[in-house]
């Protein structure tokens, strides 16, 4: 295994840190100095001097992001390890225990192709933007991806070497990274385990430099941006079947289209316009697939989505709802069926 620690503004903690980890492993250790002031010298020049611990420096602070794969990049192209060895990424600030690293790098070892994550319980006492920014966290992660992960900002976590391809090619330079790990993992199919560790927060958590506004939208923008890009299109796709259907009802003076009704030519249509733009924005934005055959797949789950909006849509409207009111109904039902199909099939990648 090798430890790495991305490190800035550290104290005596990540001194400890490393000590407790040298007393009781083997491990190779990289620490990252993510552009720390000049009083943390002596801490870094205390790590540099001790056999086995590799110290990497960014000029100014990076974000925790771009310093862990500043580390992956290192271990990459030092050429001192095999695939089949593991990462073990472990926070600067004392959070971590060394009993939890152990049990995380033990089921490491026995699932290689899986990343294992040490899930904080919060219990205790907790500091409340620790506690309340966790949950929020953890409930959208599960929303909109279908697995429940107890502790999405762990830093605790290890994975083996073999993937820091796909470690270095996830976006993000600061704390949202973390989260787009378990969401590019969640896509892949690379398992995610997680394993209960001690929850420890010193002196309420004061070394944290997570800042609760800024970082918390760049952790949220990513998963939000699905919801986003549903609601434009389901916007476009609702004002379009609409002005049809009313534009073909004037034409046809209400009779319809042989045996069909306006709503039908007008939902096909208005269908096929944003669905079209709804699979670009999901594809580019939204999942960052590359997956071959999305299109096909997409476009066969449209056709049998508009099917089922028709089918809902004509028993509605047959009950005498308005049609303004039954399509919305309708997309209540159908989104969060479409949502798991597109993440599970559609623009899934398969690892």
């Amino acid at each position: 295994m090798i430890v790495v620690i991305p490190a800035y503004q550290p104290d005596e903690k990540l001194l400890k840190t490393v000590t407790d980890l040298q007393n009781n492993t083997g491990f190779p250790i990289v620490v990252v100095d993510d552009g720390s002031s000049e009083k943390c010298a002596p801490v870094f020049a205390e790590l540099e001097s001790r056999e086995g611990v590799t110290v990497l420096h960014h000029e100014v602070n990076r974000g925790k992001g771009r310093a862990m794969k500043t580390a992956f990049e290192h271990i990459k192209s030092c050429g001192k390890f095999e695939p089949t060895d593991g990462i073990v990424t472990v926070d600067a600030d004392g959070q971590h225990l060394i009993p939890d690293i152990m049990r995380v790098c033990d089921a490491f070892r026995r699932q290689r192709n899986a990343l294992i994550i040490g899930g904080r319980t919060f219990t205790g006492k907790v500091p409340l933007r620790s506690r309340f920014g966790n949950a929020m966290t953890r409930f959208v992660f599960a929303l909109t991806t279908g697995v429940r992960v107890h502790d999405t900002q762990t830093g605790l976590r290890a994975f083996g070497v073999s993937l820091i391809d796909e470690m270095l090619a996830i976006s993000g330079e600061r704390y949202e990274y973390e989260i787009n790990q378990l969401l590019t993992c969640t896509k892949k199919n690379i398992k995610i385990v997680e394993l209960e560790i001690e929850t420890v927060y010193l002196n309420d958590n004061e070394s944290s430099h997570f800042n609760v506004v800024r970082d918390s939208w760049r952790i949220y923008k990513s998963i939000f941006a699905f919801i986003g890009s549903s609601f434009f299109c389901w916007l476009l796709d609702y004002v379009l079947l609409l002005v049809l259907t009313g534009l073909f009802s004037s034409i046809t003076g209400g009779a319809g289209f042989t045996i069909f009704e306006p709503k039908l030519p007008a939902l096909v249509i208005a269908r096929t316009v944003s669905s079209t733009a709804n699979y670009f924005l999901n594809r580019e934005l939204v999942f960052a697939s590359k997956a071959r055959g999305s299109l096909v797949r997409y476009f066969a789950l449209v056709i049998v989505m508009l099917a089922f909006n028709y089918l809902l849509l004509s028993l509605l409207t047959g009950a005498g709802v308005p049609l303004s009111i039954a399509q919305i109904l309708s997309q209540l039902i159908i989104y969060p069926i479409n949502y798991v199909i597109q993440r599970k099939y559609v623009f899934n990648e398969r690892s």
